[in-house]
């Protein structure tokens, strides 16, 4: 018997947003329509086949989906085009139009502050927007990384400061992103989907959700337990970034080269999972996360030593890096960093993409400059440098095109991310030194002669 539809019943607002959730009738809200937003709103039209609004407080970035314009890679243009075509899809800067939705995604950043504490303004505002504007029956889903609690102890109060209740008139969980920029392999999709919700009713809505936009969900027994999953996930990162960065170091004085070491462990068929040192870490998640239950483990007279160490030491690493190109052009040409010009190549964080948040590479940039070096970059994903906060000054500095390189001077190249679409054995060919920081001459099996691992 369907209790909905028989009359005289109290409306059960639990029992219908199930409902509509699992036959794909609840109109879903994305809000933050970056790397993780775009490709979950699409995904959800697409696969999903949910009514979808896109929210995002960039009226650039609406102009530019409202053209049909793709500016995420993870989206190809392709895969925007058929589903705008569907009319599953819309976008919006009318946060009011969040009473149309009955599923609401949060998707924004959470940074740290100058003092590597969580800011979280970004989460509380977009709460109070979905406070002022949600309809009753509505479940709200948290995928900002952050500390555990966040989603009950900061996102729940906000929604409820408007008088509804939660559990009653509304239903919160969290569900991290995996994200992976760049990955070929995997997509919003088909990346397993943790899910945990503050009550049985919201885990179920959760799941029912995302069970029709992924492959695969996995549910765990609460939003803290979800979002110490994805903190969890990517500490276990840094750590072993940090690691391997440190023995990069102490093997290098050794005259030993840490990536054949690696390459020589990881024949190992178990006990043993492979990380690579770079010039530092980079992205939205790796720096920063781990800091987020520093902070919290404080409140429960906690230290955190390893990710505080690990911390230090990939905070350090852009510095090693400029050592080491001092030490080569000392060297090499007989010149002080303040009277050389450097090639610096990739601006990006990590390979085949074109997202410099956090960026080891505009760390390596702006000590260089501020060494007194001429610097060019080379990027084939980046054209000009973004408005970046901790780097304003370089807004717009444009990156050199290919043909120009020769025509130009260098004393020494660095190698700050290893993109594929950039020719190496051309940049062999100039015949200077190069301070390769990811292996890149090695792995492609170039001339090694010019080249110092850093």
């Amino acid at each position: 018997m369907n209790v909905l539809k028989q009359p005289g019943l109290p409306k059960n607002l639990y029992t219908e947003l199930l409902h509509m959730v699992q036959t794909c009738q609840a109109t879903v809200g994305v809000i933050g329509l970056g790397y993780v937003g775009l490709p979950l709103a699409v995904t959800a039209a697409d696969r999903g086949r949910y009514p979808v609004i896109g929210f995002d407080i960039d009226s650039g970035k609406v102009a530019a989906l409202d053209r049909s314009e793709s500016y995420i890679d993870a989206v190809s243009q392709e895969m925007l085009d058929s589903v705008v075509r569907t009319g599953r899809i819309s976008w919006s800067a009318d946060f009011s139009r969040l009473a149309e939705c009955q599923v609401i995604v949060i998707c924004v950043p959470t940074p740290l502050t100058k003092h590597r504490e969580p800011d979280l303004s970004y989460v509380e505002a977009t709460a109070r927007a979905v406070a002022e504007n949600m309809a009753q029956g509505t479940l709200v889903v948290l995928e900002s990384t952050t500390f555990p609690g966040t989603t009950g102890e900061v996102l729940t109060p906000i929604l409820a400061s408007g008088g509804k209740v939660a559990g009653t008139d509304f239903w919160v969980a969290f569900s991290p992103e995996r994200e992976d920029p760049g990955n070929a392999k995997f997509s919003t999709s088909s990346i397993p989907k943790i899910v945990g919700g503050d009550s049985v009713e919201a885990n179920q809505l959760v799941a029912a959700f995302y069970e029709n936009v992924v492959d695969k969900v996995v549910p765990v027994s609460s939003t803290r337990t979800a979002e110490a999953v994805k903190i969890t996930e990517n500490i276990f990162r840094a750590v072993n970034i940090a690691l391997v960065n440190e023995l990069k170091m102490v093997y290098d004085t050794m005259g030993i080269d840490v990536w054949e070491v690696i390459d020589g462990a990881a024949t190992k068929p178990f006990g043993f999972m492979p990380f690579y040192p770079g010039p530092g870490l980079g992205g939205h998640c790796i720096p920063i996360d781990p800091f987020y239950l520093t902070w919290k483990a404080r409140e429960y007279g906690h230290s955190t030593r390893f990710i505080e160490l690990a911390g230090e030491i990939n905070v350090n690493m852009p510095g090693y890096v400029i050592t080491r190109l001092r030490e080569v052009l000392d060297k090499s040409a007989g010149k002080a960093l303040s009277k050389a010009r450097v090639l610096l190549v990739g601006i990006s964080y990590k390979k085949n993409v074109p997202d410099t948040r956090e960026s080891p590479s505009i760390k390596l940039l702006d000590m260089m400059l501020d060494g007194g070096a001429e610097v060019d970059f080379l990027d084939p994903h980046i054209e000009s440098i973004p408005r970046l906060r901790e780097f304003p000054h370089l807004f717009g500095r444009k990156a050199v095109q290919p043909s120009e390189i020769g025509e130009r001077v260098y004393d020494a190249i660095l190698i700050a991310t290893d993109h594929d679409q950039v020719d190496y054995a051309e940049l062999a060919a100039l015949n200077i030194p190069i301070v390769d920081t990811r292996n890149a001459f090695a792995a492609r099996g170039l001339p090694m002669n010019l080249v110092t691992k850093a």
